[in-house]
């Protein structure tokens, strides 16, 4: 089968836009027709050259489609149903997966590392070469071949335009509150970064009944955003200190948990140095993989902190979206105010041209 898709050849040039050969499902996989992709800082950092993959690769990891095939042996979906697409494929065996941490599990990671399937090869080709997956998804393709474990049927009422948000941005930012930390009811929040995930933690707080919610980031825009997700206070770190302010709303003592959403070294020693003491700080933005931080660890123990980190919301996916969708039923989780703008899938690279200059509170190419 052909479709269109956008193509990475090369760190820090433009995703090129052309037809590709997909292959047909093998045993214990699903084609899918995707109708929309997130516009994700994820993918940035392999188009910037942050993070190593091999290419060429065809990007994406969050969004929403429907599914057209179905290879031997699959029973959790058929052609018709609904789908989000997981990024993180799971075994449901090992020691991760049944202790609640599938997006750690081995099989899931192998295939980030790699850009191939469980066997070892692609479904994708350009004239016959080899093109690459992205997370077992590859969003930014009209059409994509996945594992079986890579889809999570959804009900076909709800829509998928706001299903595909919560495929990463809404279940990173809100699970890290809610399953990383566990916040509790009444405490104080700092979200550093209101990108798509700052901003679903910044909800998140509000969701759990945090009292005060301090959202920080350098573009008013941004700003803007994090006050119509819940937060009570914000602070322009392009203008003040964003650690003595955030002091000074929290009568000098800090706040009971941070939120790192950047993946910068200057924000996550900020959010620590913003934690309150046997506050916990929490990392979610994914870093480049040289970054460093320097932490004083005597605070470790003199205030008792805690630094962590916060991997896919520390979620069980198939399980919580599910939950997030019903919360926005229920009103609760906002998803119509946190999607700012569509592109056609031609479009990609304007989409990410204008997330790296703070436009957007979250986007969506459709394909």
């Amino acid at each position: 089968m052909r479709a269109k898709a956008a193509i990475l050849y090369e760190a820090g040039t433009p995703l090129r836009f052309e037809e590709v050969e997909v292959a047909p499902p093998q045993a214990g996989e699903v084609l899918v027709r995707l109708y929309a992709g997130g516009v994700c800082h994820s993918d940035l950092h392999v188009m910037k050259g942050d993070l190593s993959m091999p290419m060429p690769i065809i990007l994406g990891h969050e969004g929403s489609g429907v599914v057209e095939d179905v290879g031997a042996g699959v029973k959790s979906v058929q052609p018709g149903d609904h789908v989000i697409p997981i990024w993180r494929v799971s075994c449901g065996t090992c020691e991760y997966c049944n202790g609640g941490r599938p997006a750690l599990c081995d099989v899931g990671t192998e295939m980030r590392v790699t850009g191939l399937m469980e066997d070892g090869t692609t479904r994708f080709s350009v004239a016959g070469e080899p093109v690459r997956h992205f997370a077992g998804v590859s969003s930014f393709s009209e059409v994509s071949t996945m594992p079986e474990a890579a889809v999570l049927k959804i009900p076909k009422d709800f829509p998928l335009d706001k299903a595909a948000l919560l495929g990463c941005g809404v279940i990173t930012g809100v699970g890290a509150v809610a399953n990383g930390a566990r916040v509790k009811m009444g405490s104080t929040v700092a979200v550093f970064g209101c990108g798509g995930i700052g901003l679903n933690a910044v909800q998140g707080a509000r969701i759990v009944g945090a009292r005060r919610i301090i959202a920080v980031d350098v573009a008013e825009q941004k700003l803007e955003y994090a006050r119509t997700m819940g937060a009570t206070h914000t602070v322009n770190a392009a203008d003040v200190d964003a650690v003595a302010a955030i002091k000074d709303l929290t009568d000098g003592r800090g706040v009971d948990y941070a939120f790192e959403a950047i993946g910068i070294t200057k924000t996550i020693e900020q959010a620590y140095a913003a934690t309150k003491k046997m506050g916990t700080c929490v990392v979610i933005g994914v870093t480049r993989a040289d970054v460093r931080v320097n932490i004083n660890a005597n605070e470790m123990v003199y205030a008792e902190k805690t630094l962590m980190g916060s991997l896919y919301g520390s979620a069980r996916p198939k399980i919580d979206l599910l939950h997030l969708m019903e919360m926005y039923r229920s009103g609760q989780l906002l998803l119509d105010e946190l999607l700012t703008r569509t592109w056609p899938l031609a479009e990609i690279n304007d989409a990410y041209a204008a997330l790296e200059r703070g436009e957007v509170a979250r986007s969506l190419v459709l394909a």
